[in-house]
């Protein structure tokens, strides 16, 4: 690689924002790389939340037009993505091109990487999500990349089996974990200019996204999640993010709005947030506990000590610790599991998704890549399989 390596980080969204932002700033601090930022998928469209900072970092933002709530529009939308990062990526030339997880538009970043011959380094390989159309995106983008950042030892054994050569493989665990403390000592009365109004002494984290391999999108299992959440008393607080692009996102929202709207004069209780951007960790840091579907639950949630209901198919088989309490997406089971969390002694839990030191493993990583050659020639590893 070159003696001063350029890397372009992406991202995608308010849910990987989060994991790249720590990593944008180690790079820019370092003498040994420079960073570059290109913003896609829902960055350019407010109805998902934007990151304010992140548009005003960006050395690109391609935007992609969503004309419609299902598969069709998701499609045509990546495919838009797919051209405006190749014209992106060939003004920008980095030495490598850095990406997170699985969303449908980042298989078109990671196609794109491809094509033009950068060096692709993925982070977040290696996972599992069963109810979720991002299993096969991750590990078609895992087979794309040329280096891997995973976030625990089961995620590093998985791309083994997918053939990828030991030496591509770093397990350094997950980045927005070494954002934590400073988060939670984020003061009340500057997290609370950020919401725009008061945090009251209990409080909820609400994060439900669409299941789109379910035929109804998740719709069944949201309906019953606001079912029980609208049994809780009217001291505590509901703060609720809006869900993500996937397809069939506009039932859940109006189906949310109006849930909020039931009663006299709607519930006082609920605050509905497009994003909540750089107050989302600094409030789950003061929620008793966070509900839905959100892999934030599994893997930021348990190093704040706090636990997670994690409702429904959305997340099945990803690893997941003690604090998380799961339950199918129906009105009984996540009435007990949410009694069961909020009674939990979550004293001695660990999160199994590192400790809070990931950054600089990351940057080790990336400031000792091989040359581009070696990099782009890969190898498949068999492994002797039961029966062979």
């Amino acid at each position: 690689m070159a003696e001063r390596v350029t890397i372009c980080v992406v991202s995608s969204g308010r849910a990987d924002y989060g994991l790249i932002r720590p990593i944008l700033d180690a790079l820019c601090a370092d003498p040994r790389t420079v960073d570059q930022l290109l913003l896609t998928g829902t960055h350019a469209d407010d109805r998902f939340g934007s990151e304010a900072d992140g548009r005003l970092l960006a050395d690109a933002l391609v935007p992609m037009p969503l004309d419609g709530d299902d598969a069709a529009a998701a499609a045509r939308g990546a495919a838009a993505v797919l051209t405006g990062v190749v014209e992106a990526l060939e003004r920008m030339a980095p030495d490598a091109v850095l990406i997170v997880g699985d969303r449908y538009e980042i298989l078109a970043v990671a196609q794109a990487a491809m094509l033009l011959r950068l060096p692709l380094i993925h982070l977040g390989g290696g996972d599992v999500t069963e109810g979720a159309i991002d299993e096969g995106i991750r590990h078609a983008v895992s087979k794309l990349a040329q280096v891997h950042l995973v976030t625990h030892a089961e995620a590093a054994r998985r791309l083994r089996q997918l053939g990828e050569e030991d030496w591509r493989i770093h397990t350094v665990g997950n980045p927005s974990l070494d954002s934590l403390a400073a988060a939670a000592a984020v003061p009340d009365a500057a997290l609370e200019g950020l919401l725009g109004r008061p945090v009251g002494a209990d409080n909820l984290l609400v994060c439900f996204h669409p299941v789109t391999l379910l035929p109804d999108g998740g719709l069944a299992e949201f309906r019953a999640l606001l079912a029980v959440l609208g049994e809780l008393p009217v001291s505590t607080h509901l703060w609720v993010t809006r869900p993500n692009a996937d397809p069939g996102h506009e039932a859940l929202n109006r189906h949310l709005d109006d849930w909020a709207k039931e009663g006299a004069s709607g519930r006082a209780n609920v605050s509905i947030h497009a994003a909540l951007g750089p107050a989302y960790l600094p409030l789950m840091a003061r929620c008793r506990a966070v509900v839905g579907n959100s892999s934030s639950g599994l893997t930021e949630t348990p190093s704040l000590g706090i636990p997670t209901v994690n409702v429904g198919v959305r997340q099945q088989g990803r690893l997941a610790g003690e604090t998380v309490f799961h339950c199918v997406g129906e009105a009984g089971a996540i009435r007990d599991a949410l009694e069961l969390a909020l009674a939990a002694d979550l004293s001695g839990a660990t999160n199994p998704y590192g400790d809070g030191n990931t950054v600089p493993r990351i940057l080790s990583v990336l400031t000792s890549l091989p040359e581009r050659d070696v990099l782009m020639h890969k190898r498949f590893i068999d492994i002797e399989a039961p029966g062979d």
